[in-house]
């Protein structure tokens, strides 16, 4: 396509947005709405998929080791667990080890395990993290069949729950922006069929003095394409600024080690293109459905 071709669309669609004002308005004011929304929304779920990532992370199976097991025994029990292909960290916990953290978990009550510092009935034990933690039943299955292992702890009935919350708030959260953005592309569908409607006249005598299809339908391509840009403007100032604000001040004041906010660069910056794009998106995929269906050429 030539440049002047193009030039003239850019015109062509420029103008299409003033000549309906109220109505581009309105289109342009829902591709705000819906993405305001869904950048709210978007930096709400990844931010909650990083805590999610960050606890699964943090699961791991306990494995307690036979009291009878000798030092050789123990090194063979090792090596099995490393030659797992799903595992990706094995670390040995003494006794010793495991009641030290027993003291220290219960705090000022801990000082009643003290007494058993001399005759220590806890297990040694290996501390493994598989590289996916979807892994971990299996893992935990295989590791039960292994000689010398007493017990395998990693609280299945939580984890298994903790990932069925994060699966389904991962659809949920992807079908919610989807049910936005098809009520902005409806909107700025309804708004191309009304400039198309107003301009049927002038497409016919396009069409009788040889316009081709593409050069008739590139205006209301470009027409769609400055809607969804323009709507998306205020969004992405809005998040990378609400964004900014959030983590500059509530950063330093999580307790939690799992909890952390995704950085602001280049987290924010990555939205507000992704932003831009659904923007256009819709802006475009509307002019498509308005012109397939009203556009008779």
């Amino acid at each position: 396509m030539k440049i002047r071709t193009l030039g003239r669309h850019f015109r062509e669609g420029g103008k299409n947005i003033l000549r309906n004002g109220w109505m581009t308005l309105a289109s342009v004011g829902a591709v705000t709405t819906t993405l305001i929304l869904v950048g709210l929304f978007l930096m709400l779920m990844l931010n909650l998929n990083q805590i999610a990532e960050n606890v699964e992370r943090d699961v791991e199976i306990k494995v307690l080791i036979d009291l009878t097991a000798e030092e050789q025994q123990i090194n063979e029990l090792e090596q099995q667990l490393r030659n797992i292909p799903e595992v990706s960290i094995v670390q040995f916990s003494s006794k010793e080890d495991e009641l030290n953290q027993l003291i220290e978990s219960m705090g000022e009550d801990g000082q009643a395990f003290e007494l058993f510092e001399q005759d220590n009935p806890l297990n040694d034990a290996f501390i493994v993290k598989t590289e996916d933690p979807i892994d971990t039943f299996q893992v935990a299955e295989q590791i039960q069949t292994f000689d010398y292992v007493s017990e395998v702890a990693y609280a299945e009935d939580v984890i298994r729950k903790l990932f069925t919350f994060n699966e389904y708030a991962r659809y949920v959260g992807l079908g919610f922006i989807i049910a936005l953005i098809l009520t902005a592309v409806f909107l700025v569908s309804n708004t191309i069929k009304i400039t198309i409607m107003a301009r049927s006249k002038e497409i016919g005598i396009m069409k009788l003095v040889g316009a081709t299809n593409s050069f008739i339908r590139w205006p209301f391509f470009i027409e769609g394409l400055l809607m969804g840009i323009l709507g998306s403007i205020l969004p992405i100032g809005l998040v990378m600024g609400g964004y900014y604000y959030l983590y500059q001040n509530l950063t330093d004041r999580i307790q939690f080690p799992f909890v952390e906010l995704l950085p602001y660069h280049p987290f924010a910056y990555q939205l507000s293109l992704i932003l831009l794009a659904i923007g256009a998106f819709i802006g475009v995929w509307g002019s498509v459905m308005s012109i397939r269906k009203f556009l008779k050429v």
